[in-house]
C-alpha cells in the first residue's frame, strides 16, 4: 500500500504538468499555432536562404526573398484551387444526366436491398402520417389566418460590436498570417541568436546535450520536411498526369489535393482518391473510368511506399509509424487542419527531447522507432511467456545475421544472467526459473554443431573436459560452447553440474584429458571457481586450464583476471567467442 501511495505521489506532478501543457496548447492556440507554423517554415526556408547567402546575398535580402516567395506560392495555389472548385461546381449540371443514369441502373437491379426495403417502409409511414393530418379549419379560423398584422420595423444604427462580429472571423486568419510572416523573417535573420538563447535558457552545464538535441532536431525535421515535400509533390504530379491520361477533368486540382492529403499517413492517399473516383462516375455512364482511377492510386501508393520513400528518407524521422498515426489524430483534434500539417515535425521534436532529456525518456520509448526491447530482453520475455516458438525464431534470425557465436553471447548468455539475478532477488520463483533454463537448454540443443571446412584436419584431437561450475545455468553455457568448438580438432566432453569436485578429479585421471574448461555464468560464481581451481591445482599435472565467464563486465573482468592470475590461471574468457579463440590457441600448442 505504501509503495502504491508513493507511486501516485510521484505520478501526480507529471499528470498535473501534462494537463497544464495541454490546456495551454489549446487555449493559447491563437498564439502557439502561428509560432509553430513559423518554426516549421523556418526549417523549410533555411537551406535555400543559406544557399543565397553563400552566393553573396545579404541575410536580410535572402530572408525577405524566401518569405515573399513562400507567400506568393501559397497565394497562387489558393487562387488556382478556388477557381478550379468554382469551375467544377458550375459544370455539375452537364454531368447530371450521367448521375440519373447510374441511379436508374441501380434501381433496375430490383428493390431487394436493405436500403431499398428501408426506403419503402419509410414511404409507407409517410403516407399514413399524411392521411392522419390535422382537422380542417372553420370559416372563422380561416378568416383570422388570412388577416396579416402590420409590423413596424425601426431602423437601428449599426454598432461597432456588430461590425466586429462580422469582420472578426475574417481578420483573425489574416492577423495570424501576418504574424507567421513576421516571425519567419525574424527567425531566418536571427536564427543563430535564437539558438544561443535556447542553449542559454537550458544552461551551459547542459551545453553538449542541448547542442546535440538542437542539431539532431534541426537535421531530422528539416531533412524530413524537404524530402516529404518532394515526395508528395511528385506524387501529386503523377496523380495529375495519370488522371489527365484517363480523362478525368480537373486533374491538376485532384493532384494538388493528393499532394496535400498525403501528409496524413496511410489514409491520406485514399481520401484524396475519393473525389476523382466520384467525378469519374459522373462524367461517364460506364464503370471503367472509376476502376482505372482506383488502380492508378493503388499503383502509385505501392511504388511510393515500397521504392521511393525508403530510398529518399533513408533512416527516416526516428518515429514509429503507429505513433505517427496517433500523433496525427491527436494534433488534428487539438488544432484542427493546422495540427494535421504540424503533426509530423512536432512528433519528431518530442522524440528528440525524449532522447536527450532524461525525465522525458518515456517519449522516445513511446514514439521512437527504435525497438523498445533489446533482443536479449525479448528472448527472455518470450521464454517467461512460454512462447518457445517465437524465442527460437528470434535466436535463429539473429544467428543467421550475425553468427551463432554472437547470438549465444548477446542473447542467450544475458538471458541466463537475468534469470539467475531474478531468482536471487525473488522476482522469479524456482519452478519458473527452472522452466526458463530448461527451454533455453532445449533451444540450444536443437542447433547443429558449428563445423567449418578448415576444421576437418587429420591427426589426434585434443580431449577437452568442460565442467559447469554450479548449476543448470552453467550447463547451458557448456552446451553452447560445445556447439561452437572446432570438432575437427577437439574431442568435447561435458560433465554435469551435479558432479562433486572429488569425482571430477577422478574423471580427469581416468579420461586422460588434454585440457580442462571451467564454465561459470555471472553474476556470482567466482567463489566456486576459486574453490575448484584450488581443488584441482595439485591434480592438473600440467594440463592447461581455461576459465570461461561469459557476460563478465569490463571492470569485473580486469579484477577477476588479476585474482585468478594469483592462483596460477592465465586463461580467462569473458565471452563464448573468446573461449573458442583460446581453445584454438590451445589446440595449436597440443
Amino acid at each position: 500500500m505504501a509503495a502504491d501511495t508513493s507511486t501516485i505521489h510521484r505520478s501526480l506532478p507529471v499528470l498535473v504538468g501534462a494537463a497544464l501543457v495541454l490546456g495551454f496548447l489549446y487555449w493559447a492556440k491563437v498564439i502557439v499555432i502561428p509560432v509553430a507554423l513559423a518554426i516549421l517554415f523556418t526549417f523549410l526556408l533555411t537551406p535555400p536562404a543559406h544557399y543565397l547567402e553563400r552566393r553573396g546575398v545579404s541575410r536580410v535580402v535572402s530572408s525577405a526573398l524566401m518569405t515573399i516567395l513562400a507567400l506568393a506560392l501559397a497565394i497562387g495555389a489558393g487562387v488556382a484551387v478556388t477557381r478550379q472548385i468554382g469551375s467544377l461546381l458550375d459544370a455539375y449540371p452537364r454531368y447530371e444526366p450521367n448521375v440519373t443514369a447510374k441511379i436508374e441502373q441501380l434501381r433496375a437491379r430490383g428493390r431487394t436491398g436493405l436500403l431499398d426495403k428501408m426506403q419503402v417502409v419509410a414511404e409507407r409511414i409517410s403516407v399514413q402520417l399524411d392521411r392522419r393530418g390535422p382537422a380542417p379549419m372553420t370559416q372563422a379560423e380561416r378568416e383570422v389566418a388570412r388577416a396579416q398584422p402590420v409590423r413596424i420595423v425601426q431602423q437601428e444604427p449599426v454598432r461597432l460590436s456588430q461590425l466586429w462580429a462580422i469582420a472578426g472571423p475574417l481578420l483573425e486568419p489574416l492577423a495570424g498570417l501576418g504574424l507567421v510572416l513576421v516571425l519567419v523573417m525574424f527567425m531566418l535573420i536571427h536564427r543563430e541568436d535564437l539558438r544561443d538563447r535556447v542553449i542559454s535558457l537550458v544552461g551551459v552545464d547542459q551545453l553538449a546535450g542541448t547542442t546535440r538535441a538542437l542539431e539532431d532536431a534541426g537535421q531530422r525535421v528539416g531533412r524530413y520536411l524537404l524530402m516529404q515535400l518532394m515526395v508528395n509533390s511528385g506524387y501529386g504530379l503523377s496523380v495529375a498526369i495519370g488522371l489527365w491520361a484517363i480523362g478525368v477533368p480537373y486533374a491538376l486540382l485532384w493532384g494538388f489535393f493528393a499532394a496535400v492529403l498525403r501528409y496524413i499517413p496511410y489514409l491520406g492517399s485514399w481520401l484524396a482518391a475519393f473525389m476523382p473516383v466520384a467525378l469519374s462516375l459522373l462524367i461517364t455512364r460506364e464503370w471503367t473510368t472509376a476502376l482505372l482511377v482506383v488502380g492508378l492510386f493503388g499503383t502509385l501508393e505501392l511504388i511510393t511506399n515500397m521504392l521511393v520513400e525508403p530510398w529518399v528518407y533513408g533512416r527516416g524521422m526516428g518515429v514509429s509509424q503507429a505513433a505517427l498515426l496517433i500523433a496525427v489524430a491527436f494534433w488534428t483534434w487539438l488544432w484542427g487542419p493546422i495540427g494535421l500539417v504540424l503533426a509530423s515535425p512536432l512528433t519528431v521534436c518530442l522524440v528528440v527531447l525524449g532522447r536527450y532529456v532524461p525525465f522525458l525518456k518515456f517519449l522516445d520509448t513511446l514514439l521512437g522507432d527504435t525497438p523498445p526491447l533489446a533482443p536479449a530482453h525479448r528472448f527472455y520475455q518470450r521464454l517467461l511467456a512460454q512462447d518457445d516458438t517465437e524465442a527460437a525464431d528470434l535466436l535463429d534470425d539473429y544467428a543467421a545475421l550475425d553468427g551463432l557465436d554472437r547470438a549465444y553471447d548477446e542473447i542467450v548468455v544475458p538471458t541466463l544472467a537475468h534469470a539467475r539475478e531474478d531468482l536471487r532477488q525473488g522476482r522469479l520463483q524456482a519452478p519458473d526459473h527452472a522452466r526458463v533454463i530448461d527451454e533455453a537448454h532445449a533451444l540450444v540443443d536443437a542447433h547443429r554443431r558449428l563445423i567449418r571446412p578448415d576444421d576437418m584436419v587429420g591427426g589426434d584431437r585434443m580431449r577437452v573436459l568442460a565442467i559447469p561450475v554450479r548449476d543448470a545455468v552453467d550447463e547451458v553455457a557448456v552446451s553452447m560452447l560445445g556447439k561452437l568448438v572446432d570438432m575437427g580438432r577437439i574431442e568435447w566432453n561435458a560433465a554435469s553440474s551435479a558432479v562433486l569436485a572429488s569425482d571430477v578429479v577422478g574423471h580427469i585421471r581416468d579420461a586422460n584429458v588434454d585440457a580442462i574448461v571451467l564454465v561459470s555464468v555471472p553474476p556470482g560464481g567466482l567463489a566456486h571457481v576459486r574453490y575448484l581451481v584450488k581443488r584441482l591445482g595439485s591434480e592438473l599435472g600440467g594440463v592447461p586450464l581455461l576459465i570461461v565467464r561469459p557476460g563478465l563486465a569490463g571492470d569485473a573482468q580486469v579484477r577477476q583476471r588479476r585474482e585468478l592470475a594469483e592462483l596460477g590461471v592465465a586463461r580467462l574468457a569473458a565471452t563464448l567467442g573468446a573461449a573458442v579463440s583460446e581453445l584454438r590457441k590451445m589446440t595449436a600448442l597440443h
